[in-house]
């Protein structure tokens, strides 16, 4: 897939909801849980393995940034912050980004092990 093909590559910057030199923040457009955000670096790249460690320290700052506007949005309880790489990771978007989700209290009803049972909006 090329720049031209892919839709983190062609979102508009009124989107954005920070950016910095190397990365923003987006709200997802499919949310798996109420406030789901994802860092997404500006440079096309592939997977979490694949972006340089300054690219990986402007996303963790954009990170910082997203979790505070999430708790003072909707206070959650808990987060999720991961990536999905490579298909059998969970990776449908082929353009590294972060997934930041907000968790909260009761939204499964035993939520060790992150993600896995998550169903509430």
């Amino acid at each position: 897939m090329n720049m031209k093909d892919c839709v983190f590559c062609e979102l508009n910057k009124s989107e954005y909801l920070f950016e910095n030199d190397l990365a923003f923040a987006v709200k997802d457009k499919v949310p798996a849980a109420k406030g789901h955000c994802l860092v997404i670096p500006k440079r096309h790249v592939r997977t979490y393995f694949e972006l340089t460690s300054e690219e990986i320290k402007l996303m963790y700052e954009l990170s910082i940034k997203v979790k505070e506007y999430l708790d003072n949005l909707y206070h959650p309880d808990g987060y999720n912050v991961g990536f999905n790489v490579e298909v059998s990771g969970g990776q449908s978007v082929w353009h590294a980004h972060m997934h930041i989700l907000p968790r909260f209290k009761d939204d499964v009803a035993h939520p060790r092990g992150g993600i896995r049972k998550l169903t509430k909006i």
